[in-house]
């Protein structure tokens, strides 16, 4: 799968699903929970142990599943998860470094940015998304919609914050996807390996994207200019 395709991929489907657990058998197991309710992308964060071998064992036994790393916070470990099969990496912070290693590699990249600024220097870096983050406390879908407004072009991912009640009204604020941990992961399912609570999550949250896309389409036509 190139870059392009990845990228695109991501932007489809409109969830990351960030697996941050406990333990590797556990990351194994929420990884192909999301997969079977139709998410094809996780994103195993570098908190977990052993996640670059997680990140491999995933990606060899489902090979039609993206999986990206998570909580990248050097070149070194960036590397590691490249070798490993991660098809994109994720930030918590803005690491210009992690950008230009990411560009170089030829890989996606999604970005963590908080402030305008961060945002901007994110995006001029050539981050393929910019995930706000941590999004709930910045106050939400009104800060996706307020970056939104001076930022137009600039595809930004929004994380932390996301759950049932608010993904409908991200993506209707303009966020090309979310970011979604616990409470598509919840530490109650993982830790019971109630898949089916995870799988039919993966379909909430898929469904709450196509909602708000398709309330969005009207809205897309009547400001399309007739040729």
């Amino acid at each position: 799968m190139t870059k392009d395709e990845v990228r695109t991929r991501i932007q489809e489907i409109g969830i990351i699903p960030a697996a941050r657990v406990a333990s590797a058998e556990e990351a194994r197991f929420a990884a192909a929970a999301v997969f079977q309710g139709g998410i094809p992308i996780v994103e195993i964060p570098l908190t977990v142990p052993d996640a670059v071998g997680v990140i491999a064992q995933v990606s060899r036994h489902t090979p039609e599943m993206i999986v990206g790393a998570g909580s990248v916070d050097d070149a070194k470990s960036a590397r590691l998860c490249l070798e490993a099969g991660a098809r994109f990496l994720t930030t918590d912070a803005l690491d210009l470094a992690i950008v230009d290693f990411a560009v170089n590699q030829n890989i996606v990249m999604l970005a963590a940015a908080m402030t305008p600024t961060e945002v901007v220097s994110a995006w001029k870096a050539r981050s393929d998304f910019v995930k706000v983050f941590p999004c709930g406390p910045l106050g939400g879908e009104h800060y996706i919609r307020a970056l939104k407004a001076p930022f137009p072009n600039i595809p930004l991912v929004a994380a932390g914050g996301v759950n049932q009640k608010t993904a409908v009204g991200f993506i209707l604020a303009g966020a090309v996807a979310l970011g979604v941990g616990k409470e598509l992961i919840p530490r109650e399912a993982v830790e019971g390996r109630n898949a089916n609570q995870i799988r039919e999550l993966a379909r909430r949250f898929l469904g709450f994207v196509q909602e708000a896309r398709a309330r969005m389409a009207p809205r897309r036509a009547s400001v399309t200019p007739s040729k």
